[in-house]
């Protein structure tokens, strides 16, 4: 069983809540984003892309719009797997 501790919880842009656990969080470029698995799905290897801000002392969960920055993102956490192999 998941830890609650990461367990993220977000809405969908259909206002669906959905449940995510941490993976991972990776920093590129000095920001940081999170690697989450949908606790819902059978199948979890999909991974979702979300980036990190800040405010106050909460963390806050942002879909990534840009396509670059999805990209360089996509390729760093790409990359990573490869240098553990």
């Amino acid at each position: 069983m998941a830890n609650e501790d990461q367990i993220i919880e977000t809405i969908d842009e259909n206002g669906n809540l959905i449940k995510f656990e941490l993976f991972d969080i990776v920093e590129v470029d000095e920001q940081e984003y999170a690697l989450l698995l949908p606790v819902e799905e059978e199948d979890n290897d999909e991974v979702v892309l979300m980036r990190i801000t800040k405010d106050g002392d909460e963390y806050l969960f942002e879909t990534i719009d840009d396509d670059d920055e999805f990209e360089k993102v996509a390729n760093y956490v790409e990359n990573m797997d490869e240098d553990e192999e």
